[in-house]
């Protein structure tokens, strides 16, 4: 009785402040994530890259499933159920690799990724499209689909959510630190593109000591734009007259401005902000690239794919841990982890299945005991014995 009461009391404590948190956020909390995240993934190389690795990274795991972490696990979901929903089949329409991949880029181009779990499959939604109903005790109230037209319970779907620095309900896409490059991008490719439009030359002005009618004007420039176009290969001789002088209108040519390199230099910043080693796509050797990948998945990959897993374990409460054993970049780390719980057998410290738990192996019967290590003074299978000899009675102890 009295542990009912206490589990009751607990259901029932609800954070103080968490009426004004949601006052302040709203009823509705709809995405902050601006069209020009969308589209630099189709225009901006090094958007594209970086987003494509990391998707393609977390969406190549696959999931261990464990016994339930709770006793609050979905009704009706079983460890097999969830397995096969995770690393087989999440829907009838889609495998799932597609399914990972459509959760894991909204989750970098939004920053949230949505969940609708319809008591048998999995099914991926937009997350621009979705907008969070705040609640003044349990957080989430709901959810609603393209302008409230259609309406989930947080027992229907769950969400997935990156780092915000102002928002407890949804997170920040990872390309808005690198907004400003982005656009600098834009102006720069739009530059480029206008340079040679115009036929890789920079406008050129003509001053006149004479004074030409406004005729005269349209006449002249209408006249050099049909015949000395440059983009047309025009190389006809030209005459000028009525005091025309050409006068250049910048002394800068195209190869002065270094495009090669300030793009160069904008393009490491987005790669930076997504958090893809700028190494791994300029090329390296044996040397960098290997510990620069290993970096890639310690710091960006596994994080992301850890709040997945997270969302999953909190929704169907049981125990689900990424399977990173065919990744080679994590090899060497595999490596050090099965030594050290081989040391540790050895040691007698934990038992060859407490070892096989922890590497997420099945047990093994007779596995249970504790190995005696064979280097001790005395017998390996029974420590009292052996040492030094007992001495006998009435031995001379001079």
């Amino acid at each position: 009785m009295l542990l009912n009461n206490l589990t009751n009391w607990v259901a029932e404590k609800f954070n103080r402040a968490q009426p004004q948190i949601a006052l302040e956020a709203g009823t509705d909390v709809s995405t902050t994530a601006q069209p020009i995240y969308e589209q630099a993934f189709e225009r901006v190389e090094a958007v594209n890259r970086g987003v494509s690795m990391i998707v393609q990274a977390a969406a190549s795991l696959d999931y261990d499933v464990k016994s339930s972490l709770s006793s609050s696990v979905v009704a009706g979901t079983r460890a097999k159920q969830l397995n096969n929903l995770l690393n087989y089949r999440p829907n009838p329409y889609q495998s799932a690799q597609d399914f990972r991949k459509n959760i894991f880029t909204d989750l970098i181009l939004e920053g949230n990724a949505f969940i609708y779990y319809d008591g048998a499959f999995l099914y991926h939604l937009p997350a621009q499209q979705v907008d969070i109903e705040t609640d003044e005790k349990t957080f989430i109230s709901g959810y609603s689909y393209s302008n409230s037209s259609i309406k989930f319970s947080v027992d229907e779907v769950f969400g997935v959510h990156d780092t915000s620095s102002k928002s407890i309900y949804r997170g920040t896409s990872r390309l808005a630190a690198a907004r400003q490059s982005i656009e600098t991008i834009y102006s720069m490719q739009q530059l480029q593109k206008n340079f040679f439009d115009n036929g890789a030359v920079f406008g050129v002005v003509f001053g006149t000591d004479n004074t030409l009618s406004q005729a005269a004007k349209e006449k002249t420039i209408q006249h050099w734009m049909q015949k000395y176009n440059p983009k047309l290969g025009t190389r006809r001789p030209v005459i000028l007259d009525s005091g025309l002088k050409p006068m250049p209108l910048a002394q800068t040519n195209f190869r002065d401005m270094d495009f090669d390199a300030a793009m160069r230099t904008h393009q490491e910043k987005i790669l930076l902000a997504l958090g893809v080693p700028p190494i791994l796509l300029h090329g390296g050797n044996n040397a960098n690239i290997s510990p620069n990948l290993r970096l890639f998945y310690l710091e960006t990959v596994l994080p992301v794919v850890r709040k997945y897993v997270s969302a999953i374990e909190r929704f169907f409460g049981y125990d689900v841990e990424p399977i990173t054993s065919s990744v080679s970049a994590l090899q060497p780390e595999l490596k050090d982890i099965a030594q050290y719980h081989s040391t540790l057998v050895n040691s007698g410290i934990i038992t060859p299945n407490e070892a096989r738990a922890a590497l997420r192996f099945g047990a093994i019967e007779g596995n249970d005991a504790l190995r005696v290590p064979a280097n001790i003074a005395g017998s390996a299978a029974n420590p009292a014995q052996g040492g030094r000899p007992s001495e006998s009675p009435g031995a001379n102890n001079e």
